[in-house]
């Protein structure tokens, strides 16, 4: 079975919405983590719209990537710039994937405005996860 760690800064949206779908993809081929360079809250918006696609993802929690120090990773995937660029020492043998998402908890306007934001992001991560799962996994 192969380890997967999906990494962004806050663990709040992007790295979640992806652990959502790489475990919903990978099924019984893949341990999927989640983790931030800091850790914000699972963002109830992205939990909303993963809901929306029939994925729940309500008893996610957010982690510091210093929790998985001692897992044997076989593929860590940051999901946005800044965590490629900041992500402290991370000591693993891991295949890395860089694929930058743009961050939904930015987005402005109103309530329907933002949400489509997060839709807009969580079909672009739904996209690429399925990709990755049937190319490595």
């Amino acid at each position: 079975m192969k380890n997967v760690l999906v990494l962004c800064t806050g663990n709040s949206c992007r790295s979640q919405i992806a652990e959502g779908y790489l475990r919903y993809f990978a099924g019984n081929k893949a341990n999927v983590y989640s983790a931030g360079i800091e850790t914000h809250g699972v963002n109830p918006k992205a939990i909303q719209v993963m809901a929306e696609d029939g994925i729940d993802i309500s008893h996610h929690t957010s982690n510091n990537v210093d929790e998985y120090i001692d897992v044997p990773f076989d593929y860590v995937i940051t999901v946005c710039d800044n965590a490629k660029e900041n992500c402290p020492y991370f000591p693993t043998t891991a295949e890395r994937f860089h694929q930058n998402f743009p961050d939904p908890a930015k987005a402005t306007g109103n309530i329907e405005q933002v949400l489509n934001e997060f839709r807009n992001v969580r079909d672009m991560i739904k996209v690429y996860s399925k990709e990755f799962v049937d190319q490595y996994l």
